[in-house]
């Protein structure tokens, strides 16, 4: 709603969250591997109403669908860098609280091969948590109810079986549920993916036939082979030294990642033998990074400024292979 500021438990949970975090090494200068390139803003939010930028998905004319905390809203960036709000979703009526976080919340967005748009809203409330779908006509629909205690918060379609999958960060789980709709049922809950009194499994991503997924507070990123029946293997720590990790994505050179640090405002390219390198932080504009998506030779950068400054904007970087 307008007006509306995050809550003091909003800011004691990422205060808490951002004492965990180690310093990593900044900008070496001889360090190999993907570069970033023509680092430019391509559009900026509105922090009072909310608009704290968290997640990222790419539409194929160079357009990006990003989910907004607080504000509880999904919004479009034309290439223009044109913002457009698509839904905003309600409080919910009995003024229930989410896990940790405490006020209700869009997190993560996804877009299918056919053009349909799906988010995620935590409510703390039974029929309002869980995926949504935004229709051309009418209201957002639920299409999968998640329980009212868990925290939603990545959203990833998985095209080859047809199935939806979420990271719910308090109840350090990966769920599934069918693409077309339906009852969710968890897919992993590997403790790899428990939290440490915050958030545990958080970005999520579908990579070298296995699910990626990042720990928030352990600082790692894991690897879950999927079997051949489509369920769960062991995880395989596969980095650490992340802590404060939000979001990633690969930059499509082998296993290379590149991870928003979002309570130090980094964002760090991941080696496939685990070696770091920050290619972006505060000095480049980056402000609580929380996202990062890549397609072909560029790089989508979302800045929540949750912790650090009051601009939270869209970035776009060129990426240079080595």
């Amino acid at each position: 709603m307008p007006g509306h500021r995050p809550t003091g438990l909003w800011r004691r949970a990422t205060l808490g969250l951002a004492a965990l975090l180690v310093a990593a090494p900044t900008h070496p200068e001889h360090a190999s591997g993907t570069r970033l390139d023509d680092v430019r803003v391509l559009a900026h939010f509105d922090r009072a109403v909310g608009q704290v930028a968290e997640s990222i998905a790419l539409e194929p004319d160079g357009g990006v669908v990003i989910g907004m905390i607080p504000a509880r809203q999904v919004v479009r960036v034309a290439p223009d860098g044109v913002v457009q709000v698509l839904t905003t979703m309600p409080l919910p009526p009995r003024g229930d609280t989410t896990p940790v976080i405490g006020i209700p919340v869009v997190t993560g967005v996804a877009r299918s091969d056919s053009g349909a748009l799906y988010f995620l809203y935590s409510s703390g409330q039974g029929g309002l948590t869980g995926i949504w779908q935004i229709r051309r006509c009418g209201e957002p629909r639920l299409v999968v109810p998640l329980p009212a205690d868990t925290m939603p918060n990545a959203l990833v379609i998985d095209g080859r079986r047809d199935r939806f999958l979420v990271t719910d960060s308090t109840g350090g789980r990966i769920w599934q549920a069918p693409l077309r709709g339906g009852e969710a049922s968890v897919w992993s809950a590997d403790p790899a993916l428990a939290p440490a009194g915050f958030f545990g499994a958080n970005g999520l991503k579908i990579h070298d036939g296995a699910v990626w997924a990042s720990n928030s507070d352990h600082g790692t990123i894991v690897r879950i082979p999927v079997t051949e029946g489509g369920g769960s293997g062991r995880a395989e720590v596969r980095a650490t030294g992340l802590e404060g990790i939000d979001d990633f994505d690969f930059t499509g050179r082998d296993t290379e990642i590149l991870a928003a640090i979002n309570q130090t405002s980094k964002l760090v390219r991941v080696g496939a033998d685990g070696t770091q390198e920050t290619l972006l932080d505060a000095e480049d504009g980056l402000q609580g990074t929380t996202a990062v998506a890549v397609r072909g030779n560029r790089a989508y950068v979302t800045n929540g400024a949750n912790l650090a400054g009051n601009d939270p904007t869209l970035m776009l970087a060129e990426l240079r292979r080595g």
